[in-house]
């Protein structure tokens, strides 16, 4: 059994950080994970890419061969990875033991994440390979000072979750850059009357029954947790990594250590 994270998100809320602070993390705890990139367009890495789509497909070359800008040349690598996953990811993925832990850092296109089936096929990939895969959905700390860019995350959160079908973990990322923390705790877990009432002073009266439905969705579905992360601090760091790996059960399986104690002689 493999264990995997899919690192997903808007462009810039901190995934390559992420993945980088929980690489260094793991390495402390001298603890090996293996960090891939699926972002076609990246070029500097702060942590050993085990991993990257790259080998198989650049933005840059797309770009340049196809004539395409950034953006469809993006969905073009996405799509060319999701024609190449029986043969370049699985013999990628052939260099890696049964229950080696893998952290996919990804793009940060929504479309990827909310409507094209491009990762939720690549998930399947890995389901059948036989890895327990999470989704680690980050949000830059800026949508929780304001209620409306926060029910927008929650959306795209929930988009993801539908879509791909798997444990959800939510971060709110760059908590380290927060000025001013007491704005910020209200919406970490917030009270869907609250919400309502905050969303209803912001929007026209003619939205009310909108905004209701938004945040009875929100309620339903519990978006509305979220877990801060501090890069600054290990124990945030450790905090969520011991949340995503109780979503994909790691460590579950190990054998227990049992120290071993001579008899004791009956006199």
């Amino acid at each position: 059994m493999g264990y995997a994270q899919l690192v997903i998100g808007p462009a810039g809320s901190g995934k390559s950080t992420y993945c980088s602070s929980l690489y260094q993390h793991c390495e402390t705890m001298r603890r090996t994970i293996h960090i891939v990139n699926l972002d076609p367009a990246a070029e500097n890495f702060d942590y050993p890419v085990a991993m990257d789509i790259r080998e198989l497909i650049s933005l840059e070359d797309v770009m340049e061969e196809l004539g395409l800008g950034p953006n469809g040349g993006l969905m073009y690598c996405m799509e060319h990875l999701e024609e190449n996953l029986d043969e370049w990811l699985t013999e990628e993925l052939d260099n890696y033991m049964d229950d080696d832990y893998l952290v996919f850092d990804c793009p940060g296109q929504i479309e990827l994440f909310s409507h094209v089936p491009v990762l939720k096929n690549f998930v399947e990939h890995l389901k059948r390979k036989n890895f327990n895969v999470c989704v680690v959905y980050l949000l830059d700390s800026q949508f929780m000072t304001d209620v409306t860019k926060f029910i927008s995350g929650c959306m795209a959160s929930l988009s993801a979750m539908v879509q791909l079908e798997l444990p959800h973990v939510n971060i709110l990322s760059k908590m380290d850059l927060v000025a001013n923390k007491r704005d910020i705790e209200e919406y970490l877990n917030p009270e869907p009357q609250f919400l309502l009432s905050e969303l209803n002073q912001r929007m026209a009266p003619q939205y009310e029954k909108l905004n209701k439905a938004l945040i009875d969705v929100v309620d339903q579905y519990s978006m509305v947790s979220f877990v801060p992360l501090d890069l600054r601090k290990e124990s945030s760091i450790q905090y969520i990594l011991s949340q995503i790996d109780v979503s994909i059960q790691y460590g579950e399986d190990a054998d227990v250590k049992v120290k071993d104690f001579d008899p004791e002689d009956d006199d």
